[in-house]
């Protein structure tokens, strides 16, 4: 990770014109998607969060998306202060928000706040987004892992898996912001009541019933029982509470292929967690609901 002292002059001085001099810099270590991250501190102003990146590819694209779409999330996501495309290297600053992450584990005080904020963004529209069901579309990966990884879908039945996971774009369709990432650690509750949502580099438009049943998939992850988790969801949730329950097969079977598919060709940790966590939720709702038949 790239240091605000190893950053290059030019694109140093170019932040310093938005904010003034820099007096110290606290590096963020954590992330993937980024080649520099600090909360910079100014002589004259307030913190201001910025995070970088180098070099034109995915991950520029991703962190200008996140410098636009914050514009749609007005006091969800911290403001965008300004934007410095220096040689190679694109910097984007962000009003500096405190929070810690929130909690989803069963019984969390965070839950209620977590709802609150995934309700307000599911309300909001997506002009100018690629919609999820393009996202989605096109893509069979369940056959694509049948013949790159097939002794990790030796036990399902993978035609079936292909049939329901092909429903999913079209249930998905939609006009509502999804940040389409959610997990605990891009919700950030502020001592003030606050809540901030962080990391918006995988936007779209879509059904509102998206972003929910992403975080059904955290909640199970922090501990929760499937069947809990989607209670919880359909209580608080009533864009989820609405999904029948094809779609939210259909979107889990969808995910499963596409995350373990991902994990086959990018290996790590982190998305092989992902996959199998996606996997177990996909087979616990073929079980347990009237569609289960693919396994």
């Amino acid at each position: 990770m790239t240091t605000w002292v190893d950053l290059p002059s030019a694109a140093r001085h170019a932040v310093e014109g938005h904010v003034g001099p820099i007096t110290t810099a606290e590096p963020i270590t954590n992330g993937i998607h980024h080649d520099f991250a600090a909360v910079l501190h100014p002589a004259t102003s307030r913190p201001v969060f910025v995070k970088g990146v180098q070099g034109i590819g995915r991950r520029m694209r991703m962190l200008r998306r996140e410098a636009t779409t914050n514009l749609l999330a007005p006091g969800i996501a911290p403001q965008v202060l300004f934007t410095v495309d220096v040689d190679d290297w694109l910097l984007v600053g962000f009003d500096y928000v405190h929070g810690q992450s929130a909690d989803l584990y069963p019984g969390s005080p965070d839950l209620p706040r977590v709802a609150d904020v995934v309700r307000r963004i599911g309300a909001l529209p997506a002009p100018g987004l690629r919609s999820i069901r393009a996202r989605w579309d096109g893509v069979d990966w369940w056959s694509k892992l049948a013949a790159d990884a097939p002794d990790l879908v030796a036990r399902w039945d993978v035609h079936a898996m292909s049939e329901l996971a092909s429903k999913a774009p079209e249930l998905g369709d939609g006009d509502r912001l999804v940040h389409s990432d959610l997990h605990g650690d891009q919700v950030l509750l502020g001592p003030d009541g606050a809540v901030h949502v962080i990391d918006w580099g995988f936007p779209g438009a879509g059904a509102a019933w998206v972003d929910p049943a992403y975080l059904v998939l955290r909640l199970v992850e922090a501990g929760h029982e499937p069947g809990d988790a989607e209670e919880w969801a359909r209580r608080e949730l009533p864009s989820f509470a609405e999904a029948n329950e094809e779609t939210v097969t259909a979107f889990a079977v969808y995910l499963a292929g596409m995350w373990t598919h991902w994990a086959v060709v990018n290996d790590g940790p982190g998305k092989k967690h992902r996959a199998r966590l996606a996997r177990d939720y996909a087979a616990w709702r073929l079980e347990a609901t009237p569609a289960g038949t693919g396994r």
